[in-house]
């Protein structure tokens, strides 16, 4: 485009020099361009503050959305109107306590601020997470209830046929008997989902099977004498000690491994978190097989006889063990000697139990007497003198109390609060009882005796809701894969089990001497001592031997006057502060130290 300079323009007469401007194009979409004066800058300058301000502001009341708090500018109004009832819920205290996990972290502690602004971020995370798993609840699809009788009626004298028949259809299927006379008497064990038995007979019987449904997986006769038996870390793998030694068979009876140096095995306890199988034998040795690389961990002599008790703390995966000298011991696979030792009864130990909050403790013993201990302070709470004594207990997921005195198995509720006067349900057996387990998420106490099997119903016993993620009863073979793997990475080593877990969360501030001789045992040699004195050779005869010894007993007597310059001033010092103290809390031979 060609621009013509008219008339009014300096610089000529009208119509000389013509001068050619090309202007830029512009799209339909774009704006006419402001000139860039320098007055528009201070406005572009607001612009874009005020534009920062505003995805500030935007940030911080998604973060108040997040954590549940109403927005500082929010009116709190829904459709026009005032809201009634701003921001969220109120939380109940205890439903929050009860998703709590551990104690706050000591802010005043950390070290520097940047560590403290992290260890205040996480705590922010974990309260979240608190507050929205109590929110959560609601939306459960089962609720925990305990069995109530009529007015003046004690729910111990209700039967079994007819707690099954007021129950629904699918929960009355789940009360049933196994008559197997032939091979008794039966140890049995539920997987951790609680969909699987494992039952194992004194004269070589061994099954496994799906107790809802009734489908049997593999049932053998291995000829020989059977203790014990229980499940591994799925139900395609479980553990069987025999007479002689210990047998790993999987879900369809074939045989994977004899254990050779697990021989005489009484008692067997499986640590699903650390894959540690604890065996306890006739000969009193307590060892540990890790079935993930099928190593043994450790092979403890407890020198404490034959040891047909065992337990397991479920919190902290400590194994413990009862005496017949009355005393019970606990065991981790890190130290030779027990961790503690507490005398429990007057005779034998019989049955030990351990409640799934690792704080309580049962046992029973031959004087007949069913004590309950605080495992915070190690204290009896309660003791119950029992007809027969109990020799088998066992605690379910909900704090109820399974005993079994010979043929009856009686079952007690808040034992840990106050002392039962009568027990929750009572049930007559064909035949003494010889196992004891409560199987998880359900409402069923497993009894083996030495007729066969027998489930009971026992209203509270198990939590009514399960998480998927952890023990999944319905899971398929796929989702069992991959729990398997997962489980498996996230493996705890058995170095890490202790009495207080939470010691494992704190920092362990060494010294400066215990870094030093950790570098010296390292490295072969000390970095920080000062190496002898070697004079500097001089020219023009100034390094002979004669002042060459001079100079070095000059450097020595330097350092020595430098020692006992040291020596005396704290020597000076504790004479102050001996002449500081007050008269009371000075001795009599005081005046005797130099």
């Amino acid at each position: 485009m060609e621009v013509v300079a008219g008339s009014g323009m300096q610089g000529g007469p009208a119509g000389a020099g013509k001068k050619k401007l090309t202007k830029k194009l512009q799209r339909y979409w774009e704006g006419a361009s402001q000139p860039d004066t320098p007055e528009a800058a201070p406005l572009r300058a607001k612009r874009r503050r005020n534009e920062k301000t505003r995805l500030r502001a935007g940030a911080k009341r998604s973060l108040e959305a997040r954590k549940g708090l109403p927005a500082s500018g929010a009116a709190g109004r829904i459709s026009g109107k005032r809201d009634p009832f701003p921001g969220a819920a109120p939380l109940p205290l205890h439903k929050v306590k009860k998703f709590q996990r551990g104690q706050k972290s000591q802010l005043a502690g950390a070290s520097s601020r940047r560590l403290r602004d992290h260890l205040a971020s996480l705590e922010q995370k974990v309260e979240l997470a608190t507050q929205q798993a109590a929110r959560m609840e609601l939306l459960l699809p089962e609720e925990p209830g305990f069995l109530e009788g009529d007015p003046g009626e004690d729910t111990c004298t209700i039967a079994q046929a007819d707690i099954a028949e007021a129950a629904d259809i699918v929960s009355a299927t789940k009360h049933f008997e196994l008559r197997l006379n032939q091979f008794g008497p039966y140890r049995m064990d539920y997987t951790r989902p609680g969909r699987h038995l494992l039952l194992g007979g004194r004269r070589g019987h061994v099954a496994a099977l799906d107790w809802q449904t009734k489908s049997l997986l593999c049932e053998i006769n291995v000829m020989e004498t059977v203790t014990d038996v229980t499940w591994l870390h799925t139900e395609t793998m479980f553990a069987v000690a025999q007479r002689r030694w210990l047998y790993v068979y999987d879900n369809q009876g074939v045989e994977l491994n004899c254990l050779k140096r697990f021989n005489g095995v009484l008692r067997m306890e499986f640590l699903p978190y650390h894959f540690l199988l604890a065996t306890a034998s006739e000969t009193g040795f307590l060892q540990y097989l890790d079935i993930s690389v099928g190593k043994e961990v450790a092979a403890i002599c407890t020198r404490g006889g034959r040891l047909g008790v065992m337990g397991q703390n479920p919190a902290n995966a400590i194994i413990h063990l009862g005496h017949s000298n009355g005393t019970v011991t606990l065991w981790s696979p890190n130290v030779k000697e027990p961790l503690v030792r507490m005398l429990c009864h007057q005779g034998g130990v019989r049955a030990v139990a351990v409640d799934s909050s690792g704080t309580y403790m049962a046992t029973s013993g031959l004087d007949r007497k069913l004590r309950v201990y605080d495992l915070r302070t190690y204290q009896p709470l309660h003791s119950l003198v029992l007809p027969m004594g109990a020799g088998h207990l066992a605690f379910s997921q909900r704090g109820l109390l399974g005993a079994a005195c010979g043929d009856v198995v009686q079952v007690y509720r808040d034992v840990p609060m106050h002392l039962p006067r009568k027990p929750y349900l009572s049930h007559t057996l064909p035949r003494a009882a010889h196992g004891l387990r409560f199987c998880p998420f359900e409402d069923v106490l497993g009894v083996g005796h030495g007729s066969g099997i027998t489930s009971l119903l026992v209203p509270g016993a198990g939590q009514a809701n399960f998480d998927a993620l952890e023990n999944n009863p319905f899971r398929s073979q796929k989702q069992r894969q991959e729990w398997e793997v997962k489980a498996l990475l996230e493996k705890i080593p058995s170095e890490l089990i202790t009495l207080d877990p939470r010691q494992l969360g704190q920092v362990d501030a060494i010294t400066m001497e215990q870094k030093h001789q950790e570098r010296v045992a390292r490295l072969g040699f000390d970095p920080q001592v000062k190496p002898a004195f070697q004079p500097r050779r001089k020219l023009k005869g100034r390094s002979s031997a004669g002042n060459l010894l001079r100079r070095k007993k000059k450097v020595a007597n330097e350092e020595q006057r430098t020692k006992i310059r040291k020596s005396l001033e704290q020597q000076q010092e504790v004479e102050r502060e001996l002449k500081a103290a007050p008269r009371a809390q000075r001795s009599a031979l005081d005046r005797f130290r130099k």
